[in-house]
């Protein structure tokens, strides 16, 4: 593929950086079902591939795109967005400190709390965004990974990249970015001093909900990256050539669907500011929000397609307006075209740090006057706050 950074972030993405099969010229890829590849009579592998959970064909042209557009100087992909955030904690020795926020994705914070319960890594939770508790965490020579997720998964709390990156640094540690609810198109934390990017593929990336896949960017490709690479070959948490085809096919839209949906994620969170049914709306981009000037810094072109808000009336009138929603589907995950609504407490269950009156939604593309009159309507019998 021909270098074409100096072209537009959407152009690269629509055109796949510009790649045209070399056999047969055809725009769109081919699909390389093999799960193996010829010798050549001295042993050797003349195209320069030997087996598909190391390298496949058509992993190359979405990790060249994903690292084109987030900066960074190579990236992976893997069979799940928990499988590219845990090879990354797998390839840390026994006993490496890591710092991890609070508010995060919820699967990834329990698989840590449980790999620290078993002795594997020592574990600090801080709350997010605070510098000052991550200074006192941070233990120089021992911190190996600090882990940042800006916007949070569900309440979507922000976290100063290049201030956390500084501190970090400082210590000998990586930061780790999960900007899964950014994209490329919002954020790109390598600009701001991540050493490496996370993305759950299944979400933005992919945009249509019928991929599971993971992905990994560097800044560098040092010793710790080739660890890595080595690690995802040796365990098999690698993509189907298949999957890896439909992801490359979303990311070539991914500036179509990304600033629509933030769009109409902005609208929804004021419209949901304003109504008396609703105790606390959790959107950056709203100037209420307590990390609104660190997000109108460090992202561009929107805020995210997540929006998520606390009904008055607790748990069951929570569950009662998910319920009452016609056009937002209720069920679990976040970055399709459709609009999806989830009650997000008991899916987390005990321990979960969301409150119980907690909506999560979703914002696709539709019409967001559609989805604006939806929501509307599930939230008129809900009381005003404080009212008996």
């Amino acid at each position: 593929m021909a270098d074409r950074s100096e072209l537009h972030p959407s152009t690269r993405a629509a055109q796949a950086l510009g790649r045209v099969d070399p056999e047969t010229r055809a725009i769109t890829p081919p699909i390389h079902p093999s799960s193996t590849f010829e010798r050549a009579p001295d042993g050797s592998y003349p195209g320069g591939r030997t087996y598909t959970r190391d390298h496949n064909p058509n992993y190359d042209q979405p990790e060249a795109l994903l690292a084109s557009l987030e900066g960074g100087q190579a990236a992976l992909l893997f069979s799940s967005g928990m499988a590219a955030a845990t090879t990354v904690f797998e390839t840390l020795a026994v006993g490496d400190h890591v710092i991890a926020p609070e508010q995060r994705y919820w699967s990834i914070r329990r698989w840590l709390q449980n790999l620290a319960g078993r002795g594997r890594i020592e574990l600090d939770l801080v709350p997010n965004g605070d510098l000052t508790a991550l200074e006192r965490a941070l233990r120089p020579g021992h911190t190996q990974i600090v882990w940042v997720e800006t916007p949070a998964n569900p309440t979507c709390a922000i976290t100063d990249i290049a201030a956390t990156a500084r501190a970090a640094h400082a210590a000998g540690a990586r930061v780790v970015a999960d900007s899964t609810l950014s994209t490329p198109v919002l954020c790109r934390p390598i600009e701001h001093g991540a050493d490496l990017v996370m993305h759950s593929a299944t979400k933005q990336l992919t945009g249509h909900a019928a991929v599971l896949a993971g992905a990994l960017v560097t800044a560098r490709q040092d010793e710790h990256w080739a660890r890595i690479a080595q690690d995802r070959g040796s365990r098999g948490a690698v993509l189907g050539p298949f999957e890896a085809w439909l992801l490359l096919r979303g990311m070539r839209t991914l500036f179509l669907r990304v600033p629509r949906s933030a769009a109409s994620a902005q609208r929804i969170a004021e419209r949901l500011a304003s109504n008396p049914g609703v105790v606390e709306v959790f959107y950056p981009g709203l100037p209420s929000h307590p990390d609104h000037a660190v997000a109108a810094r460090q992202m561009s072109g929107g805020y995210g397609m997540l929006v998520s808000f606390r009904v008055s009336g607790g748990a069951a009138q929570a569950r009662d307006v998910a319920s009452r929603l016609r056009l937002f589907r209720n069920a679990t995950s976040l970055g399709g075209v459709e609009s999806l609504v989830e009650h997000r407490a008991p899916v987390e269950g005990p321990g979960t740090p969301v409150p119980d009156d907690l909506l999560r939604l979703s914002i696709g593309i539709e019409s967001v006057d559609d989805l604006l009159a939806d929501l509307d309507q599930a939230l008129r019998a809900v009381p005003a706050q404080g009212a008996r």
